[in-house]
């Protein structure tokens, strides 16, 4: 079956007072080229994060980013208490010393403007536990990613049925002008001699130059193999996600057997149905690109 790479999948999940979101999303590329975002905490891990992707994906432009949203607002300092006790005692000792009065209005300004008032929040460190959940969203997240792909994979593989179909009811056109051209040509021939008046002419040679022409624009080889090619992309798309370079490669065969065929078209109802079947050779490659 046939993977798209365009693809899109997120997943969350909670854990404490934390959220944890994962979001990951891919275009076409020729191989896997990958982008990850990571909340502060889990980047430490980020080369496991990356393993997983590359197992799951194999191919495409690919962005995950996975954040946390707190439940709970933090501060990201704390007060230290004893530190704020030590001065406010420090500063009553030496206006009742001096005789002054003790600031009351902006006491806390000029407290918390001291050195070592304020803590910074001690650092997280990641617990197997919520590593554990980490890893579980980014799966979930790269299971939507996967089953994106298939719904779109599946609108292809449709889509490519459908054209290949349309060129081999093309090529089965062709053989009823074939079968006249061989007369037509003799037809042609013997007309141009007639002309030469008084002219005598070889008839054994006429009909080995007839064979040898005749050769030159016969396309059995070629409707043979292009329908060969038909036959096995085919097959291809029937086969395990991954397909999608191979699938190029044989549009480009069927390409070339279908100019060939052109070349050798001598009438021109014959190359109108060449004209046709390149149109939707060219569809089938404008999409394939977009096949894993």
């Amino acid at each position: 079956m046939i993977l798209s790479m365009t693809g899109y999948g997120k997943a969350e999940a909670s854990y404490g007072e934390k959220k944890i979101h994962a979001e990951v999303k891919s275009l076409n590329s020729k191989s896997l080229d990958l982008s990850v975002r990571l909340a502060s905490l889990y980047r430490e891990k980020e080369m496991e994060v990356r393993r997983l992707v590359a197992e799951e994906v194999i191919r495409g432009k690919v962005e995950l980013n996975v954040w946390i949203e707190r439940q709970e607002v933090r501060p990201s300092v704390s007060i230290n208490a004893a530190a704020v006790s030590a001065y406010a005692d420090q500063i009553a000792g030496i206006c009742q010393a001096k005789g002054w009065e003790m600031p009351k209005d902006n006491l806390w300004d000029v407290l918390l403007r001291l050195p070592d008032t304020t803590l910074p929040e001690a650092a997280e460190t990641l617990s197997e536990d919520e590593w554990a959940v980490v890893k579980e969203v980014v799966r979930g997240a790269l299971a939507g990613l996967t089953e994106f792909r298939r719904q779109e994979g599946t609108a292809l593989q449709l889509k490519f049925t459908e054209k290949i179909d349309n060129i081999a009811r093309l090529l089965t056109e062709l053989e009823s002008y074939e079968l006249g051209r061989t007369e037509k040509v003799r037809q042609r021939l013997e007309a141009r001699l007639a002309e030469l008046n008084g002219v005598d002419y070889d008839r054994n040679r006429l009909e080995q130059e007839l064979i040898y022409y005749i050769e030159k624009l016969d396309i059995s080889e070629e409707k043979q193999r292009l329908t060969n090619h038909l036959r096995y992309f085919r097959e291809t798309m029937e086969k395990e996600p991954g397909q999608g370079k191979k699938l190029g490669f044989i549009a480009q065969e069927m390409g070339r057997e279908i100019n060939t065929t052109g070349s050798k078209s001598n009438q021109a109802e014959m190359q109108n149905i060449v004209v046709r079947m390149k149109d939707e050779l060219e569809q089938i490659k404008e999409q394939v690109l977009n096949a894993l």
